[in-house]
């Protein structure tokens, strides 16, 4: 039974069943293709805004190709000291970007504090040309600790953003699952909520490697696709990325697959016995919980999987997918109580 990671599940049928039909017959190579065309169409409906969309395989290039498209090599990127921006991606973006520095920021829960935001970016600029200039704002949503940021924090990001003439990425690894969480439309939660670079994921919600970088403010295309050629991104049969994010999009599957991962996680905290203590709000698919050691001993001997978290031995982190099924959780939850009663 495994809450290791969503990268762990299995592909989505539909979405796998596309892969099988887009392999009929030729097609233009290169992301000329019909597949990658209707996709972009897709994302301006979604969006209810013009858009440039490039279909990948990673959330690494999407998240170092939107660096190098908003970010000079002397400027600077402010992220979460905890964001996979900062703690996951080897330096990528350093290295696309040919040098920009990461300023890590701090914030409870997985998510920058704003007022510090504000106020390191109020002293930026004391050493002049000594310093990296800053650039760009990068925001995880869903967090790495599972939480969300609201709409009005979005807000205040907006203000932010603006007041400093910087541009503002969202890492969406599970952006479907912030989006049903919240409530609220793609365009909402993006564009107008003043997001310049989303990196839309899907691999983590079903798909079987399809990520896109989604860009809203055309004045950051400039060399877009050249940016992504010379990345090594550039993928010639792209029409088997892009029918994968069709059918991801086709009858708001992808709405439906994140909609489940995050009722299992829901389930798993409304049924857990009360005096677990949990780490973070349980907002999306994810759950960091606080237990005795034994009993994460005696979960793994029971097979199952999950991650003990970095340097705190009874904490683990569970992760709710869109194939996880409801008798797996509780089996999890009835394990847990009884051990705890």
């Amino acid at each position: 039974m495994n809450f290791r990671s969503d990268n762990e599940a299995p592909i989505n049928d539909l979405i796998l069943q596309a892969i099988v039909d887009a392999n009929q017959g030729f097609e233009e190579s290169y992301g000329y293709d019909n597949y990658s065309t209707l996709f972009t169409e897709k994302c301006q409906q979604l969006f209810q805004s013009w858009c440039e969309v490039l279909p990948l395989t990673t959330g690494t290039a999407a998240n170092s190709i939107a660096m190098t498209l908003a970010c000079p090599p002397y400027g600077s990127i402010l992220c979460h000291e905890h964001s996979h921006m900062n703690e996951d991606e080897c330096g990528a973006p350093e290295f696309f970007t040919a040098g920009a520095k990461l300023i890590p920021m701090p914030g409870k829960h997985g998510k920058m504090d704003l007022d510090y935001l504000d106020q390191y970016l109020a002293g930026a600029g004391v050493h002049g040309e000594h310093e990296s200039l800053p650039s760009v704002i990068s925001i995880t949503q869903c967090t790495e600790a599972g939480t969300l940021y609201s709409l009005k924090e979005l807000e205040t990001l907006k203000t932010i953003k603006q007041k400093y003439k910087l541009s503002l990425h969202m890492d969406g690894a599970r952006f479907a699952n912030a989006l049903v969480s919240l409530n609220c439309s793609a365009a909402e939660l993006t564009w107008q909520a003043g997001i310049d670079l989303l990196s839309f994921g899907a691999t983590k919600n079903g798909a079987m490697m399809a990520e896109a970088l989604v860009v809203f403010n055309p004045d950051l295309t400039k060399q877009i696709k050249r940016l992504r050629k010379r990345s090594g991104h550039l993928i010639s049969k792209m029409r088997f990325i892009s029918s994968q994010l069709n059918a991801y999009l086709k009858d708001d599957l992808w709405l439906k697959l994140a909609q489940h991962a995050n009722l299992m996680a829901a389930t798993f905290k409304l049924q857990t016995n009360t005096n677990i203590e949990f780490i973070h709000q349980v907002e999306a698919n994810e759950v960091f919980c606080r237990l005795p050691i034994s009993l994460i001993k005696h979960l793994k001997s029971l097979g199952f999987e999950f991650h003990v978290w970095p340097g705190h031995d009874d904490v683990i982190r569970l992760v709710f997918s869109h194939a996880t099924q409801l008798d797996q959780v509780e089996k999890l939850v009835n394990t847990i109580n009884h051990y705890s009663n």
